[in-house]
């Protein structure tokens, strides 16, 4: 008992003084791996270019421009609404549910297309 005791004792002495394992605050001076981390940031930073209809490009590594642009979701959905509407008012006959459904997926793929826009990226 006095063994475990006293073990309990030197270890709480000790656990205070061990190291942070923490990485140090943003404002000490960087080291090592942290250091390298940053002056590749740092280094890297793309110069954008806007074309005409206001999509921004640049350049990537290997000399290719590459763009960011919507990938035409709002347009899928909003084509698939107004589709399904103009395939249910076409068809006339019994159950409606083939033009609405007809409707539906051609205006999604046509409302995709056009909130894509004309501009093409590589």
């Amino acid at each position: 008992m006095k063994r475990l005791l006293a073990s309990a004792i030197a270890l709480s002495v000790a656990l205070p003084a061990a190291p942070a394992l923490a990485d140090p605050p943003s404002w000490a001076p960087a080291h090592g791996r942290r250091h390298h981390e940053r002056s590749y940031e740092r280094s890297y930073q793309p110069r954008y270019y806007t074309t005409d209809n206001g999509i921004r490009y640049w350049r990537d590594d290997d000399g290719r421009y590459r763009c960011r642009r919507g990938d035409g979701t709002v347009g899928l959905l909003a084509g698939a609404a107004v589709g399904a509407l103009l395939g249910r008012s076409i068809d006339t006959r019994g159950e409606r549910a083939t033009g609405t459904i007809l409707g539906a997926a051609a205006g999604a793929l046509l409302g995709n297309e056009i909130a894509k826009g004309p501009t093409r990226c590589r």
